[in-house]
C-alpha cells in the first residue's frame, strides 16, 4: 500500500509539473487590439528575416509556436528586445509593450489557438476549405468588396483595409462578419453620425476629437473637420454599413471568400 501511495504521489507531482512548465510558457491574456498591433509590428520588422509565414529561417517556425531558445512569453520578448548575441537576431527598439504585443500576435496565429482574451487556450484549428483564386474574384466582383475596401494600397478607405487581415482573424471570425456584419462591430469600425446645428449630417469614421473640433472621414473619403460650436449631436452607429453576405453568397462563395481574405498576410514586395 505504501509503494502505492508513493507512486500515485510522485505521478501527482509529475503530472504538476507538466501542468506547470504547459502554464510558464503563456504567462499572459491577451487582447484583441493586442493581437492586431502585433501584427503589424510583426508584418513590418520581423517579416523580413522570419517571412510572413515565420518559417524563413531553419529550424524555427514562429507561427506554429517553434522557438530554439524560448518558450514563455518573458523569454520572448527579452530575445525580441535584446537580441541573441552571435546570431542573425539583433536588438530592437521596441519597448516591452510592443514587445509583448508581437507575442500576442505569435500565440493567436498558432494553430488550435482562439481568439480574444486567453488567447493560449486551445481549440480545434479550423482550415479555410474554400478556393482562393475564385474568392478573390468574387471579392472584386460579385461581392463587389473591393468598392469599400482596401487591399495591398489598392481601393477607398471607407471601410477597414484588409491587406493584413488574414494574420488578425480567424477563418470562423471573417465567416461571422460575411454573413452578420452587425454581430460584432469593433470600436476603432464604428461608423460616426453628426448632427450639425443647420440641420445637415455627415457620416464617416471617427479619426480624432479635441475640444475644438471633430475630424472624420466621411463616405466619399473626404477629410471632415467640424467645429464643435456647429456640432449639435455626435452619435456611434450600432450596426455594421457592410451588407450581409447570407443571401448573396452561396454557401461555397462564402467559403471561398474565407480563403481568399484568410491568404491576405501584409504588403506583398
Amino acid at each position: 500500500m505504501r509503494q502505492v501511495l508513493v507512486c500515485c504521489a510522485r505521478l501527482v507531482l509529475v503530472a504538476s509539473v507538466g501542468l506547470i512548465a504547459s502554464v510558464a510558457a503563456q504567462e499572459h491574456s491577451y487582447t484583441q487590439a493586442d493581437i492586431e498591433n502585433g501584427s503589424r509590428l510583426y508584418q513590418s520588422s520581423c517579416a523580413g528575416c522570419h517571412g510572413p509565414g515565420g518559417d524563413m529561417v531553419p529550424g524555427i517556425d514562429l507561427l506554429r509556436n517553434q522557438f530554439h531558445r524560448a518558450t514563455g512569453d518573458v523569454e520572448i520578448i527579452r530575445i525580441i528586445q535584446t537580441g541573441i548575441p552571435g546570431t542573425t537576431m539583433p536588438p530592437s527598439s521596441f519597448n516591452e509593450r510592443e514587445a509583448g504585443t508581437i507575442v500576442a500576435f505569435l500565440r493567436s496565429a498558432a494553430p488550435g489557438a482562439l481568439p480574444g482574451p486567453g488567447v493560449g487556450s486551445r481549440g480545434p484549428a479550423i482550415v479555410p476549405r474554400g478556393d482562393m483564386a475564385n474568392g478573390r474574384a468574387l471579392f472584386t466582383g460579385k461581392g463587389r468588396c473591393a468598392t469599400c475596401h482596401r487591399v495591398n494600397g489598392v481601393g477607398p478607405r471607407v471601410a477597414p483595409d484588409l491587406t493584413d487581415i488574414g494574420t488578425i482573424r480567424q477563418p470562423q471570425q471573417i465567416q461571422e462578419k460575411i454573413l452578420d456584419p452587425n454581430s460584432l462591430v469593433r470600436p476603432t469600425n464604428r461608423i460616426v453620425e453628426i448632427a450639425m446645428n443647420d440641420g445637415s449630417k455627415i457620416t464617416g469614421h471617427l479619426l480624432n476629437q479635441d475640444t475644438f473640433t471633430i475630424q472624420m472621414l466621411d463616405s466619399r473619403e473626404r477629410l471632415v473637420s467640424a467645429a464643435r460650436t456647429d456640432v449639435r449631436e455626435l452619435t456611434f452607429l450600432k450596426n455594421s454599413p457592410m451588407p450581409s453576405y447570407r443571401d448573396k453568397l452561396t454557401s461555397a462563395e462564402v467559403d471561398d471568400v474565407v480563403a481568399y481574405l484568410i491568404s491576405l498576410k501584409g504588403l506583398r514586395p
